[in-house]
């Protein structure tokens, strides 16, 4: 009885604990989420989301070239990334004694620990260097740099969740390795990639620095990749160490924009994963 009594204290306070962990945890994103929506809230209008950005000094303008090359930017990025990370992911799962697995895996481990800023750079000198001007590709080639990872653990992951007798079943019938990875497994998997891929992309949407040397930002409405292209991080940080007061508060406009935009992200990404 009294072993029992133990257990159930034991229980209880380790419950506590955890309880009062997660309040920890999420305490800073309730208070950035509140801050950023008390502070942005009052100067979201229709000016934000259709008008580009006045002259400094001038109150009013909005962010639509911001908003636009934010997802041209990150719907690039992610069209680059989405081939070599579900391609890396599929030949870490599914083929696991191939000898460019070693090589495969410390590479997407150290890209997936590299700072962002170093990407950007990476992207520089690829992109920015040979073309002789700043661009949106550039900055989309940054993006990939961040997601390809991100994709490539996810999709491993997912592929070793799918039972063993699929692929059994397709090699009994005499199809070849490739055809039962992509018309048995990947399609068994497929809730799990999208969520891979969404997560990816709200990973990156969210980056500043490696737009910074790449993207580098541009006031004007543009859709064209090969010119400067404004993106949400690039006008939140400028706005954010200006001295107006205006510019300030589209700064939190700005940030509360983007933080829906990945709160959304995460929340499709969730209920795709329990759509499986």
């Amino acid at each position: 009885m009294r072993n029992l009594r133990a257990r159930y204290t034991r229980d209880r306070l380790i419950l506590i604990v955890v309880i009062i962990g997660t309040i920890l945890a999420a305490l800073p994103l309730t208070l950035v989420l509140g801050y950023a929506l008390v502070n942005g809230f009052s100067s979201l209008n229709w000016d934000f989301f259709t008008q580009g950005p006045k002259p400094p000094g001038e109150l009013g303008g909005g962010m639509a070239p911001a908003i636009v090359g934010t997802l041209i930017i990150t719907g690039a990025g992610l069209l680059m990334a989405t081939p070599f990370g579900i391609g890396a992911g599929i030949l870490l799962a599914e083929y696991p004694d191939n000898k460019l697995n070693p090589t495969l895996r410390l590479l997407s481990d150290t890209l997936n620990g590299m700072p962002a800023i170093l990407k950007g750079l990476l992207a520089y000198v690829l992109v920015v260097k040979a073309q002789g001007s700043f661009s949106g590709l550039s900055g989309a080639l940054a993006m990939a740099f961040i997601m390809i990872p991100i994709i490539a653990k996810t999709t491993e992951s997912v592929l070793k969740l799918v039972p063993w007798n699929i692929r059994e079943a397709g090699l009994a019938l005499g199809l070849p390795r490739w055809r039962v990875i992509m018309s048995l497994v990947l399609p068994a998997a497929r809730a799990g990639v999208v969520t891979g891929l969404l997560l990816a992309t709200a990973r990156a949407a969210g980056e500043a620095t490696p737009l910074i040397f790449t993207a580098f930002g541009n006031s004007s409405l543009t859709y064209n990749l090969l010119q400067p292209m404004d993106a949400l991080p690039l006008r939140l940080y400028a706005y954010a160490i200006s001295p107006y007061e205006d510019w300030h508060r589209q700064a939190w406009a700005a940030a509360l924009v983007l933080l829906a935009l990945i709160v959304l992200t995460s929340l499709v990404a969730r209920w795709v994963a329990r759509g499986r």
